[in-house]
């Protein structure tokens, strides 16, 4: 083989090695933040609602609450619903 095909096929595999390599570590390491990120539990804060007029009719807030109930799987609640200008 020429001297110059089997440098070039040398520099390859280690480009490729390399490359892989790097890959590897960026997946370990997102995994193991996605991980450590998940095992965090923050304490939430729930401010009580004041006392404010209702001023949305009984079957938009039964809407409302049925769509945040169905898209967070029951696991979410409605504490405030603001009327945005």
């Amino acid at each position: 083989m020429n001297e110059g095909i089997q440098t070039a096929l040398s520099l390859m595999l280690i480009g490729m090695i390399t490359v892989g390599f790097i890959l590897f570590l960026v997946v370990a390491i997102g995994n193991i933040i996605i991980r450590v990120t998940n095992k965090i539990k923050v304490p939430v804060v729930i401010h009580a609602a004041r006392n404010v007029k209702e001023t949305f009719a009984p079957n938009k807030m039964a809407a409302i609450v049925a769509a945040v109930n169905q898209v967070t799987h029951g696991k979410g609640k409605v504490t405030k619903i603001e009327k945005i200008n």
